[in-house]
């Protein structure tokens, strides 16, 4: 293979039959569990990148059901997001992510810099209540209950705060171990079509894991449960701060 032509195709590995497509990333009836909950604000510093900045130590702990994605398929994802700012922006820090699709563990990882470890959460409705449920191994992690759409959300505050930018930390290491790539990255989903969203009383459990620590940021308080269903895209991203290179942002 000539030079031009692995220079041509080298956008995920493995070079001739790469893990995923070329982006972006459309998702059809993406279905979401999002309990937020009041945690240890020193807890939260600890786990949240300068020059990001938070003002209420809140979680979202997020279960989502992707049934139909571009290039990923089928798949179920749960994870920790904070909410957060970046100069005066508002926006949400991608903290921890668990997920059963190894193509959309290598695509959101290589690509965006997205906190994705191999787990097995669930999204699904038992009789009356929503559950999520998280299994690291065989160890369960997290647990969420909501009742099932008992009354309409606020459709146009839903939309806001899916129209707020992203936040991840991207890192790559060198062949030799050391940090080839320190970046703060950004992204936006677009594209939105909701189809319904909901409220109703929520709760949610986390147990300690050595290799999951979802429990270090611990379940103080559950300020609100929201169920929503919607269409997207998944933009590519941008470096808003690179590490490695101080001023080059």
């Amino acid at each position: 293979m000539k030079i031009e032509d692995i220079k041509a195709n080298a956008f995920a590995m493995p070079l001739t039959s790469p893990e995923f497509p070329r982006g972006p990333y459309r998702f059809t009836n993406r279905e979401f569990l999002v309990i937020t909950y009041r945690t240890d604000m020193d807890a939260l510093r600890a786990v949240v990148p300068e020059p990001l900045e938070i003002s209420e130590p809140l979680v979202k702990f997020e279960f989502i059901r992707m049934p139909d994605s571009t290039g990923f398929g089928d798949y179920t994802e749960s994870g920790q997001v904070i909410p957060v700012s970046f100069r005066g922006a508002h926006g949400n820090y991608a903290h921890a992510m668990y997920l059963n699709n190894h193509p959309a563990i290598a695509g959101g990882r290589e690509l965006w810099g997205f906190p994705k470890k191999l787990a097995s959460p669930k999204l699904e409705t038992d009789t009356d209540t929503l559950v999520g449920t998280l299994d690291y191994g065989k160890v369960c992690i997290a647990k969420a209950t909501m009742g099932f759409k008992h009354k309409m959300a606020d459709h146009a505050a839903v939309l806001v705060s899916l129209a707020a930018p992203n936040f991840l930390l991207k890192i790559i290491p060198h062949v030799d171990g050391s940090t080839r790539i320190c970046e703060l990255v950004r992204y936006y989903t677009t594209q939105v079509t909701l189809k319904g969203a909901w409220t109703a009383p929520g709760s949610l459990e986390l147990h300690p894991h050595a290799l999951a620590p979802v429990a270090d940021l611990p379940v103080l308080k559950i300020e609100s449960a929201l169920h929503f269903v919607a269409d997207l895209t998944l933009d590519l991203g941008e470096v808003v701060y690179d590490y490695l290179v101080p001023g080059k942002d």
